[in-house]
């Protein structure tokens, strides 16, 4: 995955109005873990991306593209 992916997360993430902490506890995950994705310092792995897809109700796709 591209490091733009994490500003796609955030970006999502905000516009579905979850914090960061309240995100984080969804999709299962600290929020140290999730603050290191959206800063493209770590790539989430298949698990977490679809978690995340999940909980924003869009695709892999959408993540990725």
């Amino acid at each position: 995955m591209e490091r733009n992916s994490g500003k796609r997360i955030r970006a999502y993430r905000k516009l579905k109005g979850y914090t960061q902490e309240n995100f984080a506890k969804e999709v299962g995950m600290s929020v140290s873990v999730l603050g290191d994705i959206e800063r493209g310092n770590r790539e989430p792995d298949e698990q977490i991306l679809e978690r995340i897809a999940v909980v924003l109700n869009i695709s892999e796709f959408d993540l990725n593209s």
